[in-house]
């Protein structure tokens, strides 16, 4: 059996997304179970994690109810890894699982332990540099951030280290896991990625496609940022 807590974050009102995520799993021999996740759509006001003034001067944008459940559900996964003090396997309710899953999972947790934070899967291609090669399957560093949270595995020291830095939420989830130079977390990768998505449609519907910040806006976003590394002791977004 193998030492590992399996979440699967899950909105109470996806009925359908849980009996696929459940079929999923019952291919596997993992011991699992539903974290309900945060419904932003019915959040009465932003948490006290969220300051929107803030976030507007230094992302350039505020981010979307649903976007902020999406980041509190996965710190309740942490919380759960924290107290398990087990490695977590955290997947949101759209993943498909492919041939070699589980001998990934074997191999990341009985033969190659120098890991904190691995990555699953990714909505993007990246180029990448290889730390681990084991047969077929890779350990990498990505170059830039792939983009997704779909499923990854996070170790309790690192689940400690992400719960402390998310007492504030200011960038969406995925780019948060990416943000070593805030955190101090290398996430790494495995390749080929084991799971991909089930391409249902998004439960963050009120994310819609955003346009790259250009002229003005993006220059006063670079100056606030830049004030802040000044004058803030835990700067948002350090170099």
């Amino acid at each position: 059996m193998l030492n590992l807590q399996t979440i699967v974050i899950s909105l109470l009102r996806s009925p359908q997304r849980r009996e696929k995520a459940a079929a999923e799993l019952s291919k596997t021999n993992l011991k699992w179970s539903f974290l309900d996740a945060v419904d932003g759509s019915k959040l009465q006001s932003p948490p006290p994690e969220y300051k929107s003034r803030k976030v507007k001067r230094l992302l350039g944008f505020e981010l979307t109810p649903n976007e902020i459940g999406c980041f509190l559900s996965h710190k309740r996964a942490w919380q759960e890894c924290l107290k398990s003090n087990q490695p977590t396997l955290v997947f949101e309710d759209d993943f498909m699982l492919l041939p070699h899953f589980e001998k990934t999972l074997q191999l990341l947790l009985t033969e190659f332990h120098d890991w904190e934070l691995i990555r699953l899967q990714a909505l993007a291609k990246t180029q990448h540099d290889v730390v681990k090669t084991i047969g077929d399957i890779s350990i990498v560093k990505n170059h830039e951030d792939p983009l997704g949270a779909t499923a990854y595995i996070v170790k309790p020291e690192a689940a400690k280290i992400l719960v402390e830095h998310a007492k504030d939420i200011y960038e969406p989830l995925d780019h948060f896991l990416e943000h070593e130079t805030k955190h101090g977390i290398e996430m790494l990768a495995v390749k080929p990625y084991p799971v991909d998505i089930s391409k249902a449609p998004s439960t963050i519907s009120d994310r819609s496609d955003r346009e790259s910040l250009r002229g003005m806006r993006k220059k006063m976003r670079s100056l606030n940022r830049v004030l802040d590394r000044t004058f803030d002791k835990d700067p948002w977004f350090p170099r």
